[in-house]
């Protein structure tokens, strides 16, 4: 399943939470690094994650704006591109 980044945070602790969604918005994944792993491993545009690695979205405020954003980076970005 090929998921879109949809949101990134930074929090005092020098981590990163990465948030992924599927274009519907429907499924997600979420990962966290630290900022230091994150210079040798670039974040990209998009990953692929297996469905049962994921998490399903229930609220329909943040599915409809996972699904929003999801749509905007697949049209502006390839998959591998370093975001």
């Amino acid at each position: 399943m090929r998921l879109w980044l949809v949101s990134r945070e930074y929090d005092t602790r020098q981590t990163v939470t990465l948030n992924y969604a599927s274009v519907d918005g429907r499924r997600s994944y979420t990962r966290q690094a630290s900022i230091e792993l994150l210079q040798r491993k670039p974040i990209t545009a998009a990953i692929d994650r297996d469905e049962d690695d994921t998490d399903r979205v229930d609220d329909d405020e943040r599915r409809e704006r996972y699904a929003a954003e999801a749509e905007r980076m697949a049209g502006d970005h390839n998959p591998d591109d370093e975001i």
